[in-house]
């Protein structure tokens, strides 16, 4: 297993709750709402466009963890599962990458105030969340158990 995982599993920076469908919903719902905050911002503040455009991918893949029964507190653990999922097929391979770009680009701007431009394609971020809607949408409780059995394996060798 990844070291990073690893120390997230350590660190209680991921862990298995009960999966929860509403969750996930007010998580795809408060993407959306992001996404038209975003809209409002425009050109106006890199700060702000880096922030809410993260967030507004951070929401989206959240609510799959939620739906997965996954909870995530630390933002590089968050990135680290979503690879996870990658690797077992359940969401597209890119993702995590977009995630660790914009998440750096939010920090540059927001803490450092490094005001580097932003590229936002509003398309590509409704995208996100309709694949991320969808994927809630269909995955069994059948194979949300096989995720969570790999996961809790992987937990077990974090502790060994």
């Amino acid at each position: 297993m990844d070291d990073k995982l690893k120390w997230c599993f350590s660190k209680k920076g991921v862990r298995l709750i009960e999966p929860n469908e509403n969750l996930a919903r007010e998580y795809l719902k408060s993407a959306e709402e992001t996404l038209l905050v975003l809209k409002d911002i425009k050109e106006r503040s890199n700060m702000w466009l880096a922030t809410t455009k993260y967030y507004c991918e951070y929401f989206a893949v959240y609510a799959l963890l939620m739906r997965l029964g996954i909870k995530s507190e630390i933002h590089d653990c968050t990135i680290e599962i979503i690879k996870f999922l990658e690797k077992e097929s359940i969401i597209e391979k890119g993702i995590a990458k977009v995630l660790e770009h914009d998440k750096e680009l939010r920090i540059d701007n927001q803490y450092y105030l490094k005001n580097k431009r932003v590229a936002v394609s509003y398309n590509s971020l409704r995208d996100l969340i309709l694949k991320m809607k969808e994927r809630i949408n269909i995955i069994t409780n059948e194979k949300v158990g096989e995720i969570r059995e790999k996961i809790r394996k992987l937990v077990s060798e974090a502790f060994q």
